[in-house]
């Protein structure tokens, strides 16, 4: 079978295994349409599944992936303003509309939300039924390739906007993986100076070939170059992305008076937090998980500008029948962002 052709797409079968199989396309019902995928990217969330970390959550087999982008190629009943050919990406969550959070106009953290590519088939295939109400429309600027980061952007997007960072304020980033990278590049564009603390040497560089400051925690400390950078001040806001023990302690350490800890990054064991020093300092600790539709529309303006570089960040693209080759890639951490080719690529 060639897995080129439509119908094929990266099952989660457990035991730490992904099969490439055939997956036919299902026909849109009313208010759904039908995607034809082009690319699909893989996320630190896909990797935990493929780890066998959230089998109590994802049944199996399952299609993973939520960051995506791809063509309109058939439309439901009832679906209006799209057109066959329309070039898209989703915002995977649907949400219960019912349940507190939602009733406080907090969808994105829904009591019963269904994150697609998790709960529900996601975006590692060849054709996609999906409700339209979830599609986001990609201008002709920002190619199907790069429209592909739309997703992880948006997560940037939504920390940087709950951490309520001004322009001119000093910003530190715990840990350069794709979601710090993307989070110092908007950052940068709200206007703030940004610092990056990363130990491993390949981040660093990626990190200073977008043009961003870093240091590296394992030669100095961290707070003491905070220091000097603010003139005794310390950061207005630090995000700990690193999901390190040792990195939230130094995202703590670095913050001024009243300055926003937003801790990104999953913490599967509860970290030590220095409670003394977010009384002394009054600091603030802010939760950020996912995004809102203005996420992804904010996320859809920084790439088609350039503001965040998504040239600079794809670090390769993988046909779909290399994906489990593609997925140990990603585990080896020497890349920053992968693509898998889902068939439908081409512009």
């Amino acid at each position: 079978m060639d897995i080129t052709e439509h119908g094929f797409g990266a099952f989660y079968v457990g035991d730490r295994r992904l099969v490439v199989k055939e997956s036919p396309a299902v026909p849109p019902g009313a208010g759904e349409v039908r995607i034809d995928v082009a690319y699909t990217g893989i996320c630190g969330t896909d990797l935990h599944i493929l780890h066998g970390a959230m089998d109590g959550r994802v049944g199996r087999p399952a299609i993973l992936g939520h960051e995506m982008s791809g063509r309109v190629a058939e439309l439901g009943d009832a679906v209006t303003g799209w057109a066959v050919g329309d070039r898209v990406t989703v915002l995977p969550l649907v949400w219960c509309g019912h349940c507190p959070a939602c009733q406080a106009g907090h969808t994105h953290i829904c009591h019963q939300l269904n994150f697609i590519g998790i709960d529900s088939p996601g975006a590692m295939q060849a054709s996609w039924t999906v409700p339209a109400h979830l599609l986001v429309r990609l201008p002709d600027e920002l190619s199907l390739r790069d429209g592909a980061l739309v997703e992880p952007t948006a997560v940037a997007v939504h920390d940087v906007r709950r951490s309520r960072l001004r322009a001119g304020e000093r910003v530190v980033v715990v840990g350069a993986g794709p979601v710090g990278l993307l989070i110092a590049c908007v950052a940068r564009d709200v206007g703030a100076e940004v610092l990056v603390a990363e130990p491993a040497r390949h981040r660093r560089a990626v990190a200073e070939e977008l043009g961003l400051p870093t240091v590296d925690p394992a030669v100095l400390d961290v707070a003491a170059r905070v220091e000097g950078w603010t003139a005794g001040a310390g950061a207005d806001v630090a995000f700990e992305v690193s999901g390190a023990a040792a990195g939230v302690r130094t995202a703590v350490d670095v913050l001024a008076v009243r300055g926003r800890l937003v801790v990104v990054a999953i913490h599967p064991t509860p970290p030590e937090i220095d409670l003394h020093r977010v009384f002394w300092r009054e600091l603030e600790i802010l939760g950020v998980r996912l995004y809102q539709r203005t996420d992804f529309e904010d996320a859809v303006r920084l790439l088609a500008t350039g503001a965040v570089p998504a040239g600079q960040l794809i670090s390769a693209v993988v046909p779909l029948g290399e994906v489990m080759a593609a997925f140990a890639t990603l585990e080896s951490a020497t890349t920053v962002k992968l693509l898998v080719d889902c068939g439908s690529a081409g512009e």
